[in-house]
C-alpha cells in the first residue's frame, strides 16, 4: 500500500499489483515472473513480513535461475493491515496478527544463497538501497518499521471512497 501511495512510476507496466485484495503471497512469485520475462530490467518486489513468508522458500529458485530480483520487506513484525482494521474498526480487539515465529529475512535470504540487508533506522535506508540496488544477485532488504505503523487513507470494509479515513483515531 505505501509503495502504491508514494512511489513515483516513471514507464508503464512498471507496476504490478494484487491492488490491495488481501492476496498474502503474491509479491515474490510475480517479481520472479517478471524478471523472468523482462531480464535486463531491474525487478523490485515491496512486501509485508506477513505477505514474504507465504512465498519466502522461493528465494531458492531466484538463486537457481539467476533471477536478480530485489525485495524489500516492510517489516512490522506482523500482520500490519490486519492490525490496523482491528485497531480502528475493531477499537483495538487484537487477534492473530503478531508474528512471534518469523525467521530471521537476512539469515533465510543467505541460506539460500541471495544477499540479505536490514535497516533499522531512517539514516540506513538510502545506503542499504544503493546496496541493494548495485548487487546483481537477489537481495532481501529488511526494514524494520514500528509495529504500529499505519497506511492511510483507508476505506473500511463495505463503505465508499466517501467513507475514507484519513488519519487513526484520537486515543482517549
Amino acid at each position: 500500500m505505501w509503495a502504491a501511495q508514494y512511489y513515483k512510476f516513471t514507464h508503464p507496466r512498471a507496476w504490478f499489483t494484487s491492488g490491495g485484495l488481501g492476496t498474502m503471497g503474491y509479491g515474490l512469485p510475480t517479481a520472479m515472473g517478471v524478471q523472468a520475462a523482462h531480464p535486463g530490467r531491474q525487478v523490485i518486489n515491496i512486501d509485508g513480513d506477513g505477505s514474504f513468508a507465504m512465498n519466502s522458500q522461493e528465494l531458492a529458485t531466484c538463486f537457481v535461475e539467476k533471477l536478480p530480483v530485489k525485495t524489500v520487506i516492510i517489516n512490522n513484525s506482523g500482520h500490519g493491515m490486519v492490525r490496523q482494521w482491528q485497531r480502528i474498526i475493531y477499537k483495538e480487539r487484537y487477534c492473530a496478527i503478531d508474528l512471534p515465529g518469523i525467521p530471521d529475512w537476512v539469515k533465510l535470504a543467505e541460506a539460500y544463497g541471495c544477499v540479505g540487508l536490514r535497516v533499522t533506522k531512517p539514516s540506513e535506508v538510502v545506503p542499504a538501497i544503493e546496496k541493494m540496488l548495485s548487487t546483481p544477485a537477489p537481495v532481501v532488504l529488511d526494514v524494520c518499521v514500528d509495529k504500529d505503523e499505519c497506511v492511510f487513507p483507508m476505506v473500511p470494509a463495505g463503505g465508499a471512497n466517501t467513507d475514507m479515513i484519513l488519519a487513526p483515531p484520537t486515543r482517549e
